[in-house]
């Protein structure tokens, strides 16, 4: 359980830096960063009313999530020298919805802050871990042709800069090397100016910021957090595959393994989707994103991503500071096998192939991240674990 605890929080910690990935919303509208728990629950089921967002469509079909014929709903457990139940979780800790799917099967499902089971919820850092199952996919269509394959390759405007010789496997294990301040309470932090405006017409503003840092590291030699890094990979995806990412991700996941609603997706500046946050969706819709990894990227029948995609991107690629576990492919690492979604705000899906679950957590925490937020959530977490090997 030590194990379990110390991995979510440094998932959870590190995933902070989503903040940066919001558009430009309207005039008036304080930042994202500082909204308080009315405006949480005002917006996060609503990001579309204060950004600039594109659809990711879902298809006709929608994937059943069953209900179970046993649930873990009256399930206590013990955490800060007192019982806890679901309710008590979900009160103090401002939780909007919780799914829990053991073998394809909901054996847990809540909602509160006024939430509906339609009602979307934004997802922070947890766009990440889906960016990279897109790269995946784009792999088994034949539009990226390896990891090993340089970034400049699918965006020729990075060359001559600090990316030549970066490879997309150092953009998903966020290695690349290129010099990035992540310091979120510094207004001039890289995290704080990257595509906030077009800087040279046709190019956008993501690719034109980054190509102008420089290096730190060799490439593939030190993990350092950087969401500039995954809204690149965004790009390099879009331009791989010729479509943009919303189409993508409607084709790919939202049509092809039967999503029940649309999803919406933040854009920047020049109208591109995020790769490295908010994507908004049910919490059904977090579940069937888990699910479909579980599945094995198979959709009805059909292989999504390469054979051993999964698997390696859901294995450790580089240390990252939280060893021995370290980081895969935009994908935090757990003990025996688990591996995380995770975003600020009390955002995650966490799934455990070995034990065919799946559990989706959505809030609106006072803070981004605290370690008091992510030690009650590990404590959950934990909880729901032990009574789902019971049924």
């Amino acid at each position: 359980m030590r194990k379990m605890i110390g991995w979510l929080m440094a998932a959870a910690t590190m995933a902070a830096g989503t903040a940066s990935a919001q558009t430009a919303i309207r005039p008036g509208t304080p930042s994202i960063l500082q909204w308080t728990l009315e405006q949480q629950t005002k917006w996060y089921p609503a990001i579309e009313t204060v950004g600039h967002t594109a659809t990711v469509k879902r298809g006709d079909t929608v994937r059943p999530l069953p209900k179970a014929e046993r649930s873990i709903d009256t399930l206590t457990y013990g955490q800060a020298d007192k019982s806890w139940t679901v309710e008590d979780y979900m009160k103090a800790y401002n939780v909007s919805g919780v799914m829990v799917v053991k073998d394809g099967k909901v054996i847990l499902e809540r909602y509160g802050l006024g939430r509906k089971p339609e009602d979307r919820w934004i997802s922070f850092s947890v766009t990440k871990s889906i960016t990279s199952t897109l790269v995946g996919a784009a792999i088994r269509d034949g539009k990226i042709k390896s990891v090993d394959n340089a970034v400049t390759l699918y965006i020729p405007e990075l060359k001559g800069s600090a990316y030549d010789g970066v490879s997309v496997r150092n953009l998903l294990t966020m290695s690349s090397g290129v010099k990035w301040n992540e310091d979120y309470a510094d207004p001039d932090a890289d995290v704080a100016r990257a595509g906030t405006r077009i800087l040279e017409p046709g190019v956008n503003p993501i690719v034109s910021y980054m190509k102008a840092l420089p290096r730190a590291n060799e490439p593939g030699t030190k993990f350092h957090y950087n969401t500039g890094e995954t809204d690149l990979a965004g790009i390099l995806v879009s331009n791989a595959v010729g479509k943009s990412l919303s189409q993508y991700a409607s084709e790919k996941l939202w049509q092809a393994y039967g999503m029940e609603r649309d999803a919406t997706w933040l854009v920047d500046v020049a109208g591109h989707e995020r790769g490295g946050c908010c994507l908004s969706m049910t919490v059904g819709d977090y579940a069937r994103v888990g699910q479909f990894m579980l599945d094995g990227g198979v959709a009805q029948g059909a292989k999504i991503l390469p054979d051993d995609w999964i698997g390696q991107a859901t294995t450790a690629q580089i240390t990252n500071g939280a060893p021995p576990l370290g980081y895969g492919y935009f994908w935090w690492l757990g003990p025996g096998g688990a591996y995380q979604a995770s975003g600020i705000f009390g955002q995650s899906i966490t799934a455990i192939p070995d034990e065919r679950l799946v559990i989706v957590i959505n809030s609106a925490w006072p803070k981004a991240g605290a370690s008091e937020l992510f030690v009650a959530r590990s404590a959950f977490l934990n909880a729901v674990r032990a009574a789902a090997k019971g049924l």
